[in-house]
This record gives C-alpha cells, sequence and structure tokens, in this order.
C-alpha cells in the first residue's frame, strides 16, 4: 500500500516552510502528502508579513474529507495560529482514531515574527498535545511551553523533556539547533528512555522551514512503518543533508530554504 502521511499546518508563499516544506519532504521521502490549510500567510524569505486564519469549521471540513478517503498512515501538525482551530483539530485525531501524530509547537518563526495567536497557548498545551505521539520543540518553544528559562545544557534539555511528558505526549525531541558549539545535540526523551541524536553544526546561510521539515520526515517514517527511534534518526539526517546542500540554492534575498530535493536534482 502507498504510505500516505497528512499535514495540518499553515501555508508559507514562499514555499520554503510550513504545508509547501512538509509536502516536499513527503515527496522526497516516498511518501504521498495530503495537507489540511490551518492559515494563510504572506510570507518571504525575509518576514511573515500578514496571516489570514482558516475558520475552524472549514478545517474540520478538509480533515473529515481526507482521513473518511485516505488511509493515512501518519499526521504531522505545524502551525495552528487558533485557540478554536486547536480545539478542532484536537477532537478530529481522537474521532478519527489518529495515533501516529507528530506535532512541532510552531510559536515564533524563523524571522522573528509570532504564528500563534495570544491566548492559544494554554489551548496548545491541554487540548493537542495529549494527542501526539511526539512533540518536536526547538529551546524557545520548550521553555515557552514551561513558561522557564531557556535550557543551557544537555541536562536541562533532558529535564525539560521529561517535564513535557507530563503534559500527555508518549515522546519528546528536545532540538539543540539553536544551541552553541560544533555539533548539533537533539535529546528523544521517552518515558523509559533517551536517546541523544547529533550531527555536526553546519555554517548554512539558508535554513528556513528546517523545524518544518525535521517534523514531516518523522511522519514520513511513521508512515512507511518506522518505528519512532528510526523515524528520528532518519529525519535528522535528511535534513542534516538538505541543510548541508541548502546554499546551493539562490531563492530570496533573506534567509532561503533547505534543499529537499538534493538528492535528485
Amino acid at each position: 500500500m502507498t504510505p500516505i502521511a497528512l499535514t495540518i499546518a499553515g501555508s508559507d508563499s514562499s514555499g520554503g516552510a510550513g504545508i509547501q516544506a512538509d509536502l516536499k519532504t513527503f515527496s522526497a521521502l516516498g511518501v504521498y502528502g495530503a495537507s489540511v490549510v490551518t492559515a494563510l500567510t504572506a510570507q518571504s524569505t525575509k518576514a511573515v508579513c500578514a496571516i489570514h486564519a482558516v475558520p475552524a469549521e472549514f478545517v474540520q471540513a478538509q480533515i473529515d474529507a481526507v482521513l473518511s478517503d485516505l488511509a493515512v498512515g501518519a499526521v504531522k501538525i505545524g502551525m495552528v495560529w487558533r485557540r478554536e482551530v486547536i480545539e478542532t483539530i484536537a477532537a478530529a485525531l481522537r474521532r478519527w482514531r489518529q495515533t501516529k501524530v507528530v506535532l512541532d509547537p510552531v510559536m515564533v518563526a524563523t524571522s522573528g515574527d509570532a504564528l500563534l495567536a495570544p491566548r492559544a497557548g494554554e489551548a496548545l498545551r491541554t487540548a493537542l498535545i495529549p494527542c501526539a505521539l511526539i512533540i518536536t520543540p526547538n529551546l524557545a518553544e520548550a521553555a515557552a511551553l514551561l513558561e522557564v528559562p531557556l535550557a543551557r545544557t544537555e541536562e536541562e534539555m533532558r529535564e525539560q523533556g521529561e517535564r513535557l511528558l507530563a503534559l500527555g505526549p508518549q515522546a519528546v525531541l528536545v532540538k539543540g539547533g539553536h544551541a552553541g558549539g560544533t555539533q548539533s545535540v537533539d535529546l528523544l526523551v521517552e518515558r523509559t528512555a533517551c536517546t541523544r541524536l547529533v550531527a555536526d553544526r553546519l555554517a548554512a546561510r539558508n535554513g528556513h522551514g528546517t523545524g518544518c521539515t525535521l517534523s514531516s520526515a518523522i511522519a514520513a517514517g511513521l508512515a512507511k512503518g518506522d518505528d519512532l527511534v528510526g523515524a528520528v534518526r532518519s529525519a535528522k539526517a535528511f535534513v542534516t543533508a538538505a541543510l548541508a546542500a541548502a546554499d546551493r540554492l539562490e531563492i530570496g534575498s533573506g534567509r532561503g530554504p533547505l534543499h529537499h530535493f538534493h538528492a535528485s536534482w
């Protein structure tokens, strides 16, 4: 059977992140991609200029249309923007019994622009995170979800991951890509284990959509039948290679995207 993954996220009009990055990732990894759009962004490689929210009832209609017809093997969730949309997605995941859910708790774009509306954070914590198999916060997102200072060491990353497990997911991937040092270290924190994933830190000029790409690559692996640790390892390897090749692309005047098709172009 053809592996299918569904992305529920915002649209990036510049094509580097959001729905567009997710679909590129699915395709590059041999997975058929379906999509549910939660918000439209007027976005370039330099900034998010405007956000147009999709009504919650239309988000539900998209989810129901896809899941009533397609045999979706995994779901990736990115930008959700508003509380009403968060609650709608959570209810739909339960109704359609989707358990292989990868949640990227998107709060702020690479440009620094907010991607989560005021007062939506609590709904993210209490309604959506408990539906996830795995959540993939970077250091700033983990700190914001817990309302604590940024983790400065691997031990603090692990402690925050363990605290995030208490919100209900089965696993937490705390991403250390924004930390210093010569290596980029992520910690996959589960209830009975902690897996350290390491790659050399790359000095790429481009890197827009890195978080979106990682979470959708994990979903692609799960849709193909990989176990969680295998899906996370493969996803990190894919993102590292796409980031290493990113500067071969000349897209826009700001921070350009990853090279999702580095293996085939």
